[in-house]
This record gives structure tokens, C-alpha cells and sequence, in this order.
């Protein structure tokens, strides 16, 4: 199987490094060339020159975006990955609005089939494929894709249809960035009676509150600076203005994560939009008074 795979950012390199590595032949695109040449000479694959010419090129196709519109982007158009002649899967690992699946699965070609497989877990679990995978398909179209899925992930939930990963993965990262505004609220307050830092995270990490992903970010939580960015203020921001639209959408209130969203949307305009969103941390205590 030919695999293509668009869309090289922080998680998609390691994504598709897997896919090299356990021996699928892969094609590769990005928005910077240089930067799909590289890995392609890195791990034995090639790269095409457009969304097209991999589409022409590959069975199935992955692609691992930031938004609806760097995903419209790459799919439609007369270079884009629908106008290709040979691929027939179009799984889409990033974060999407559903009306954005919604909107490429009705606009795919007769033939093709659009399959939205958004992830959690943040880069060192992309590298280490223990990434999950929600995908929005049957289970009948899941078989054939399932063996790229494990070459990725440690699991995949079926969700039974189309939109379903969108939706569920909006639902798992709004829980994931109100945890994290809300541990950085606790770890302000704490500091702020002399607690020292480390003793303070020593004591969430071993209470009942601490979730996976503060102890994987502990490293950026207790020395952002000293350490590689692994998920932008911008993109926390993107995905909690998505899940307000939809929540808008279906009438369902979501009073808490509109503080987020607004905190989020505060330290992006401070400039804190390219940094890791573990700097709420030191957002927050900037605002003390």
C-alpha cells in the first residue's frame, strides 16, 4: 500500500517517520517543500510536488493540518488532494470543526471516502506511537485502514460515523486546556503563599486531580523556556473557539470553558500565541496584583 501523507508539522513528521519506518512506502507533501524533501531523504520515501501529484501518486491519503482552512486548502482546487487520480482514502488527523468534514465528505469525488481520525497526545507520543485515535467511520471502513492506525497509535476508538472524531476530539481537548487553565490557577495560588514550585507540583501529580498530560508537560510547566514548544497558545485558542461555535450550534452551554477560551484569547493577544500552552502558567501569574 502507497500511503501518502500531507501536512508535516510538529506531529505529522512523526507520524509519518512511523509509517516509513514499519515499512509502508510513503509519498510526502508539505507547504514547505524543503521540509518534506528532508524527511523523504531521511526515511526512504519521496516527496510530489503538490496535493495532487500525491493524491495521483498514493492509495490512501493522511493528511495532519492545523484548520478548516489549510485542510481546504490542500483538498480542493485544481492542485489539491480531490482533483488526484488514484487514492481513494482521505483521513484526516487534525483538528477540524465537524462542519468542515461534514463539508469535504459531501464535496469528495464519487469514489472517494473521507474519514476524519483526529489524535490525542502531544509530540513525544506521536514519535512513540501511543497516540489514540478517534475515528468518525464504520467499522467496515476502518478494517483496511486500521494497520496505519497501529503503526501510529496504541488505540483506536470507532465511532461509528462520519464527524463523530471531530467532535469527540473537540470534546477530549476542551477538557484537556480547562485542566490546564485550571492547574495553572492552582499552582498561582499556591506560589502566591510561599509554597515553592516544585513542592507545589509534587503535590498536584500525586493527588487525584493530576491527568496524564501535566505530568508529560511537567518539564514545560516547571521551565517553559528550557524546552521545545509542543502545542501552541494559538492552536489551545483554535480548538476552544471551534468547540464554542459547535456548542453555540447544538444549544449547549459551556460556562466554564468560555473563561478559557478568554483567558486564552487574552495571553495570545499579550503575545503569548506562539509559546507552549504551558505558559498559562506564567500568564497567570503575571496577572497577579
Amino acid at each position: 500500500m502507497k500511503v501518502g501523507f500531507a501536512g508535516l508539522g510538529r506531529m505529522g513528521v512523526r507520524m509519518a517517520a512511523n509509517l516509513a519506518g514499519a515499512g509502508y512506502e510513503v509519498i510526502l507533501w508539505n507547504r514547505n517543500p524543503d521540509k518534506a524533501r528532508d524527511l523523504a531523504a531521511a526515511t526512504g520515501s519521496v516527496s510530489a510536488d503538490s496535493p495532487r501529484a500525491l493524491a495521483d501518486a498514493a492509495d490512501i491519503v493522511v493528511t495532519m493540518l492545523a484548520d478548516d482552512a489549510s485542510s481546504e486548502a490542500v483538498h480542493f482546487g485544481p492542485e489539491g488532494l480531490f482533483a488526484g487520480s488514484r487514492a481513494t482514502n482521505f483521513v484526516e488527523m487534525g483538528t477540524m470543526s465537524p462542519d468542515h468534514i461534514a463539508d469535504l465528505a459531501a464535496k469528495a469525488p464519487a469514489g472517494r471516502h473521507v474519514i476524519d481520525a483526529p489524535v490525542s497526545g502531544a509530540t513525544q507520543a506521536a514519535q512513540d506511537a501511543q497516540l489514540l485515535i478517534m475515528a468518525g467511520c464504520s467499522q467496515d471502513m476502518l478494517a483496511p485502514i486500521q494497520p496505519l492506525f497501529d503503526v501510529m497509535g496504541k488505540r483506536t476508538i470507532c465511532l461509528g460515523r462520519t464527524g463523530a472524531g471531530a467532535v469527540m476530539k473537540l470534546a477530549v481537548n476542551m477538557l484537556i486546556h480547562g485542566i490546564n487553565q485550571t492547574f495553572a490557577e492552582a499552582m498561582t495560588l499556591a506560589e502566591a503563599t510561599g509554597i515553592p514550585t516544585e513542592a507545589a507540583f509534587e503535590a498536584i501529580e500525586a493527588s487525584a486531580a493530576c491527568a496524564p498530560m501535566l505530568t508529560y508537560r511537567k518539564p514545560l510547566y516547571l521551565d517553559e523556556a528550557a524546552h521545545d514548544v509542543t502545542f501552541t497558545v494559538a492552536l489551545a485558542q483554535k480548538d476552544m473557539r471551534v468547540t464554542a461555535d459547535l456548542a453555540g450550534k447544538l444549544g449547549v452551554p459551556l460556562p466554564q470553558s468560555k473563561v478559557t477560551l478568554d483567558i486564552l484569547t487574552e495571553a495570545a493577544g499579550a503575545g503569548y500565541d506562539a509559546r507552549d500552552m504551558a505558559a498559562i502558567l506564567n500568564y497567570m501569574r503575571g496577572k497577579q496584583t
